[in-house]
């Protein structure tokens, strides 16, 4: 990825130093790891209504009003370990920081000329650096849970020694697989500012864990879309390089539910999933990639 030189977002909080928790304020939300949740339909979104993911990170989505759902790993937190050794604590203006920094700024540019085009208004993120543990507006979160969105506080949080598991324990390697990672996780952002996440909210009342996941499913696999229809725009702006779409669906595949679950239990629950299998994730990245357009992004009706 030719990311070095372009601009890159002020929307950075880098809250590493403070390692042991920090206090993240804020407004309300949901825990994400790649995933989210989200609310209102609206013509961007061809009117879709629905609900988000609440598992991933090991956070009960249903305890937390307005709340946030949503991470990059079904299942919760503990299909991670942090065996980073503290690397989490790197110096402010690493090179990873500033990766981050510009594939946010690339998310920023591509979502601002979408919603203009629509006749709304973008509102950009704030993307969190953290190291070990920080508090949100969707609640308390350690690294373990994987990088996630609150949607209370309008916020991606992100330990960046989540990369290095992704590599490491997942086999997802590559610059693109981790912006993958942080363009999913605007998708929920992008979710939650057309009001789907809201209206999942409202939906979520009253539905049995098995519905709700089914819903959850859906949700994740739209942002995984949103994260393909953001590819497509980078990729006419000549920054992807051979391998790069590939790298991204790659770890698009190794964050299946049914992969993960068959690596730490050594068979799948069908029912259990929240994100998605494999197959559809990297069906779902590849159809936003291949044609821009969030009108392919409807997975909230018909088959997924």
């Amino acid at each position: 990825m030719l990311w070095r030189g372009r601009r890159q977002s002020d929307n950075i909080e880098d809250d590493r130093s403070d390692g042991g928790g920090g206090g993240i304020g804020g407004g309300g939300g949901f825990q994400i790891p790649i995933g989210g949740r989200t609310g209102g339909g609206g013509s961007i979104l061809l009117v879709i209504l629905v609900v988000i993911a609440g598992w991933y990170f090991g956070f009960d989505p249903s305890a937390i009003l307005g709340g946030g759902d949503g991470g990059l790993l079904p299942g919760g937190g503990g299909q991670i370990s942090d065996n980073s050794g503290g690397q989490g604590t790197a110096p402010a203006n690493d090179e990873m920081k500033q990766f981050v920094a510009t594939v946010l700024a690339e998310t920023e540019d591509t979502w601002t000329g979408i919603f203009k085009s629509q006749g709304l208004t973008y509102e950009d993120p704030k993307l969190v650096l953290f190291s070990d543990q920080v508090r949100s507006a969707c609640g308390f979160a350690s690294a373990a849970a994987g990088p996630f969105y609150c949607p209370g506080d309008h916020k991606v949080y992100l330990d960046m020694t989540f990369f290095q598991q992704l590599d490491q324990q997942f086999g997802a390697s590559g610059e693109f697989a981790r912006a993958y990672v942080v363009a999913h996780e605007v998708g929920h952002h992008v979710q939650n500012l057309t009001g789907i996440m809201s209206k999942f909210n409202q939906m979520r009342q009253g539905m049995s864990e098995a519905d709700a996941n089914q819903l959850s499913v859906r949700i994740e696999l739209q942002a995984d879309c949103f994260a393909g229809v953001w590819a497509h725009y980078t990729a006419q702006k000549g920054i992807l390089e051979q391998g790069d779409i590939e790298s991204a669906l790659n770890a698009a595949k190794q964050i299946g539910d049914d992969t993960l679950q068959k690596k730490m239990q050594g068979y799948v629950v069908p029912e259990s999933f929240n994100h998605g299998t494999s197959q559809q994730r990297q069906t779902w990245l590849a159809r936003g990639y291949k044609s821009g357009k969030l009108s392919d992004c409807n997975t909230l009706s018909g088959p997924i």
